[in-house]
């Protein structure tokens, strides 16, 4: 007789992790998979109740409030689904002894430090958005439940609305672009975030003590660059019929309603010593997409 596959819970199905994660979590069992039109993470008797129905053995919550400056106005949805959402979620998984796997950000952290940022490094979010995604970190922490965060950065893909996909349009519009060169990160493609996840999850049932395994972990590209750095690298590796012409500004140039961290460069050291992943380079990582999207 062949045995029963477990069940995987997906939220934010239509998100860039989240349609990624479909596809690469389809091997490890059977996907139930969530959108918004599907579950409102506002809504806490909804997300009981879909976790009680389905049963799961997996929860993964790829759905977020992600409008970073939109947050600063609405800042009791952001919450609501970012920090109380993953909340509910984990008391859930306690209760029915499922592992969480959840996403969260380097908007956690106010960029002041100089290097890339351990997991052990104290957060102070700068907006609402970081705010938000770190309740729902401590939230999870808080709860009795088996866990995984990965918080992530500057993810890009080849579908929804994102760095990647602006700047191509905005190329293709304009001829000029005006893009910020003091703020530095990691751009992370989202089907590689889904991609380790997967291998994560397959690695969780063999190892000898998986508990030890449960926490918080870095999972971006590796590498550094800037906004600027990055508008660059898209227009030499798929530039339009006619390059705009590209120039550095500081942030104080491009204001925001929503403070963004001049330096969300992230470690990886923890995930790799703990599962042997390490993600590409960000520049590879970007290669990558573009001929994958062609």
């Amino acid at each position: 007789m062949t045995p029963a596959r477990k069940t995987i819970l997906l939220t934010g199905k239509n998100g860039q992790v989240g349609w990624e994660l479909q596809r690469a979590l389809a091997p490890l069992g059977r996907v139930v998979a969530l959108g918004s039109g599907e579950l409102d993470l506002a809504d806490g008797e909804a997300i009981r109740r879909a976790v009680r129905e389905t049963r799961p053995a997996v929860i993964v919550n790829a759905a977020a409030y992600t409008a970073v400056d939109q947050a600063e106005s609405e800042a009791a949805l952001a919450h609501a689904v970012n920090g109380a959402a993953p909340r509910i979620l984990a008391e859930e998984a306690a209760n029915c002894g499922a592992l969480l796997v959840h996403y969260s950000t380097d908007y956690v952290f106010d960029g002041k430090k100089t290097g890339p940022y351990a997991e052990s490094d104290p957060c102070a979010p700068l907006g609402v958005y970081g705010a938000s995604k770190l309740a729902g970190e401590q939230g999870i922490q808080a709860s009795a439940c088996k866990h995984l965060i990965f918080r992530t950065s500057w993810v890009y893909g080849s579908r929804g609305k994102n760095f990647l996909l602006t700047m191509q349009r905005l190329s293709r519009e304009r001829e000029t672009l005006r893009v910020v060169a003091d703020q530095f990160g990691a751009p992370t493609w989202s089907r590689l975030i889904a991609e380790a996840s997967a291998q994560v999850l397959s690695q969780v049932p063999r190892h000898p003590s998986p508990d030890s395994l449960w926490g918080l972990y870095h999972l971006t590209c590796a590498g550094r660059t800037s906004w600027h750095g990055f508008t660059q690298a898209i227009l030499d590796l798929a530039p339009p019929p006619r390059p705009p012409r590209l120039e550095a500004i500081p942030t104080a140039a491009y204001p925001l309603p929503a403070k963004r961290p001049a330096n969300s460069v992230l470690s990886n050291d923890k995930l790799q010593r703990a599962f042997g992943l390490a993600l590409p380079d960000w520049h590879a990582a970007l290669a990558l997409c573009l001929d994958a999207s062609g």
